[in-house]
């Protein structure tokens, strides 16, 4: 691979990197929601509305996204998700309702999130070898982890120096441009493109494994992962779409900004992180560790009382939360292949969606009808037990056929 090849693999990485950084407005959304319930007097499940609509939609508009990133390659997508993110800013600024909001910002950008990210990982990875897999992959996903750093403040400025409707306008424009701008530098390797330190194309054949979505279906290490990252994903958006008001309920927090930020700090840090340690301890073992820590910080959350437990208790979901959403992309290629990633992986993270959906809603409702989040949780705790007990007993679907790889190889070289 040439310098100019490798300078432009890392263009590519840097651009979806960018992309993500847009999207991951959906992290910030506890601003809003604050802004809704004292503003407009909106209750704190009705906050919660449009906020699973996006999760939802981002999730399922992925298998879409990615199917169309695997035929025409990630520009078309992109575009598309640039489009709709305006759409759908700007007409949440005029139906600043219920109804208009689970619309506009749910379905419509929640959309825009889903086609745009579903097209950033694919391109980027493809452009390094696979013992890279878990770092790339961590560091175009940080973008949307990290994103609430700026976006909290930006979002807190304009909310109170303009209002929520000229907010969601401002936005709008915003992110149509850059995302616009940045999409030029973005596209997938050409066909007969070689890693640095991958094996040519004739020496893969054997190895190579690329499921159709049909195959993967039929494995139930599809089952295991989709229920382990519905189980994460749940714990993790639960904390996320409330944080705000959290922080200011049980610790006292004056500045909700600084909550965000440790959480999106930590996220990124898990996400690049997490990719790092499983390119040497592996996919698996690496979910394991992190399902463990949200049990033990889950188990006694609602005991961090203090603004300095409180954003340790905070770091730590953000960093298994960022983590997992590193994990999940690269055990999905470790298992299936590359070829049909974009789709592959689409349908995977439907898991994210359902976690997103009942998670904010079992936190709005809880905190309505009981003042606390305690059940919430507890709740988290459990499901991230039995996420750690899944990850025992999954092993990848090409066990055997690696097995029988190897021992062609031996043959071969003997």
């Amino acid at each position: 691979m040439t310098n100019t090849t490798k300078n432009r693999g890392w263009t590519v990485v840097l651009a979806a990197l960018g992309v993500n950084l847009t999207l991951g407005v959906l992290y910030a959304w506890s601003i809003i929601a604050k802004a809704l319930v004292s503003e407009l007097g909106w209750t704190t499940t009705m906050t919660q509305i449009p906020y699973m609509a996006a999760c939802a939609a981002f999730a399922f508009s992925m298998v879409p996204g990615g199917k169309f990133q695997d035929k025409l390659g990630p520009k078309p997508v992109i575009m598309t998700s640039a489009i709709l993110a305006a759409i759908g800013f700007f007409f949440s600024g005029i139906f600043l309702t219920v109804p208009g909001l689970t619309i506009f910002y749910g379905l419509i950008f929640g959309t825009a999130m889903g086609t745009g990210y579903a097209a950033t990982t694919p391109a980027a990875v493809k452009w390094f070898n696979s013992k890279k897999r878990g770092v790339i992959s961590g560091i175009v996903v940080s973008g949307f982890g990290l994103a609430p750093v700026y976006i909290a403040p930006l979002t807190n400025f304009l909310i109170s120096s303009f209002g929520i409707k000229n907010t969601f306008f401002a936005m709008s424009g915003g992110f149509f441009v850059i995302i616009m701008s940045l999409v030029s530098f973005i596209s997938n390797p050409s066909k007969d493109y070689v890693p640095a330190g991958e094996e040519p194309v004739k020496s893969q054949k054997a190895s190579t494994v690329n499921y159709e979505w049909r195959e993967v279906l039929k494995t139930k290490q599809f089952y295991l992962l989709w229920t382990m990252f519905c189980f994460g994903t749940f714990a993790g958006l639960l904390l996320t779409g409330q944080l705000a008001r959290i922080g200011s309920e049980q610790a006292g927090f004056v500045s909700s900004y600084t909550l965000i930020a440790v959480y999106a700090i930590a996220n990124f840090a898990g996400r690049i992180g997490c990719g790092i340690i499983s390119d040497k301890l592996g996919r698996m073992r690496t979910l394991f560790l992190t399902f463990a820590l949200q049990v033990a910080i889950f188990a006694v959350f609602a005991k961090l009382t203090t603004p300095a437990l409180l954003m340790f208790g905070t770091a730590v979901v953000g960093f298994t939360f960022g983590g997992t959403a590193t994990l999940f992309p690269s055990i999905c290629i470790d298992y299936y292949g590359m070829k049909n990633f974009g789709l592959n992986y689409g349908m995977l993270i439907t898991a994210w969606g359902i976690g997103g959906v009942f998670g904010p809603l079992l936190g709005g409702l809880v905190r309505d009808i009981t003042g606390g989040y305690g059940i919430s949780y507890t709740t988290s705790a459990i499901l991230s037990i039995l996420g750690a007990l899944l990850c025992l007993v999954t092993k990848s679907p090409n066990a055997t056929t690696e097995k029988n790889i190897s021992k062609v190889k031996a043959a071969t070289e003997q």
